[in-house]
This record gives C-alpha cells, sequence and structure tokens, in this order.
C-alpha cells in the first residue's frame, strides 16, 4: 500500500529514543521528511543523521516558546508540516488520594499546553493547503485509567477531550485529528514504572514485568515499531476517513469495547 507520505513534512517531538524515535523512523522509512526534536541535542541529532532526510532539533516545548521555535525551524529546512505527531514524556507517578491542585495545574502544563501550543503553529497552514495529520501519542489510561498514574490519566484525559472536540472542528479542511493508546510497549519509560512495581510490592523488576505481561491477552509487551505502524498508518493519506478516534495499540489489554 501506498502510504502517500512521500516528500511531506513530519515533526516528531520527543523522538530520541522510545516510541517518538520509533516514529520518526517509521516515517522515514515511507519517504517523509522528519523533524526529530527533544531536549538532548547530541542525541536528537546523532539519531537524525541515521535517517534519510531528517535533522535533528534540540528543543523543549514545555517552554512557552519552544512549540513556536520548533515549528519554524522545520518550515525554514524542509518547508510547512504536513504530520504532527503529540508525544512528550509522562508525569511521574502518584495516587489520587494524595494527588493536589499543585499537581493537577502541573500535569496539565506538560501533557495538554505544549500540543495545544504545537497545533496552533501548525494548524492554519494545514488548513490552508486542505491537508494535514495529527496523531497524538497518549496512553491506554486515556480509556481505562492506570494505577498509581493519577497525572498521567488526568492531563491525558484533558488532552484527549481537547483532540475530540478539535477534530469535528477542522474534519471538513482536510485535517485528521486522532490518538493512539499504548498498552505495555517495551520502552524505557515502562521499564521505569516496572521498577516502580517492583519497589512497591516487594518483587523483582522482572517479576512485577511476568505480571504485567501476564494480563495482556497476546502475553508480552508490544515492541515500538509495532506501535510505530498504527501511527505511520494514520498520519498517511490512505487515514483520510479516519479522524476523531482513540486506537489501541495494547494487546487487548483494555477490555472495555
Amino acid at each position: 500500500m501506498d502510504l502517500g507520505l512521500q516528500g511531506r513534512v513530519a515533526l516528531v517531538p520527543g523522538s530520541t529514543s522510545g516510541l517518538g524515535l520509533a516514529v520518526a523512523q517509521a516515517l522515514a522509512a515511507e519517504g517523509a521528511h522528519v523533524v526529530l526534536a527533544g531536549r538532548r541535542g547530541e542525541q536528537v541529532r546523532a539519531e537524525a543523521e541515521r535517517l534519510p532526510s531528517a535533522i535533528g532539533v534540540e528543543a523543549d516545548i514545555t517552554e512557552p516558546d519552544g512549540a513556536a521555535t520548533l515549528v519554524a525551524r522545520a518550515e525554514e529546512e524542509f518547508g510547512p508540516v504536513d504530520v504532527l505527531v503529540l508525544n512528550g514524556g509522562g508525569p511521574p507517578p502518584g495516587s489520587a488520594v494524595d494527588f493536589t491542585p499543585d499537581q493537577m495545574s502541573a500535569a496539565v502544563a506538560q501533557l495538554v499546553h505544549p500540543h495545544q501550543r504545537l497545533v496552533a503553529a501548525v494548524l492554519p497552514g494545514m488548513r490552508e493547503r486542505g491537508f494535514g495529520r495529527i496523531v497524538a501519542i497518549a496512553s491506554s489510561g486515556v480509556q481505562q485509567p492506570i494505577a498509581q498514574l493519577v497525572a498521567s490519566n488526568a492531563g491525558r484525559a484533558a488532552l484527549a477531550g481537547y483532540l475530540k472536540t478539535l477534530a469535528s472542528e477542522v474534519a471538513a479542511d482536510g485535517v485528521t485529528v486522532n490518538m493512539v493508546l499504548p498498552g505495555r510497549i517495551d520502552t524505557d519509560r515502562v521499564g521505569v514504572l516496572d521498577e516502580a512495581v517492583a519497589g512497591r510490592t516487594g518483587v523483582t523488576p522482572a517479576e512485577a514485568r511476568a505480571r504485567s505481561e501476564a494480563t495482556i491477552p497476546t502475553g508480552r509487551y508490544g515492541t515500538p515499531a509495532e506501535f510505530a505502524a498504527v501511527v505511520t498508518f494514520l498520519a498517511s493519506a490512505a487515514a483520510s476517513y479516519v479522524t476523531g478516534e482513540q486506537i489501541r495499540c495494547d494487546g487487548g489489554l483494555v477490555r472495555a469495547h
């Protein structure tokens, strides 16, 4: 299948490692010009050099001017952004019982505000050209809250509400807006969460992982490449009639319809 990504410009924040890097690699493999971004400048530039048509930009999208600066750099190098992947780090673990208003504000500042600023920077051009793809890397916690991850659950749910509303407002302009919800994908972030579970429950990280895998119908963690394939399809011309959706990539972990 020709995904129609040849020559498209894709912006992928948080792409020094993990899911963001896997998505950047998958988009590049389809012929897109890819702008990788992250706070670790040397690493993001090194990863970009491994791709056929890419640049790595040191950027912190949580800073007020970070999104606008990043988008300007992308446009300077390759032209207007056609594909925007919304991605960034997650808040630390914590319980709802101990969750404070300040922590809620911090979760929204980390998980919503930077993405709103990125969307604001690219959306007018997408609508004018009649093509745009906005794909958010979220969490299965959007649909089934994850224990001890209240900040992530709350912040990502707020982002989901914003993006669902946006999807209906820009669909007629050729811009699609979707979320991909990873379950247990084998990344460093999930490894840290397994270690946190091990610390709370008195088992080894390997035992914590085995218990987690036992709750997944496929019996294993997913790979970043498997997740990236879903994002890449939603970023493609072939997915032009899919918008406002939350697509799970979780091996059947979430049991909801």
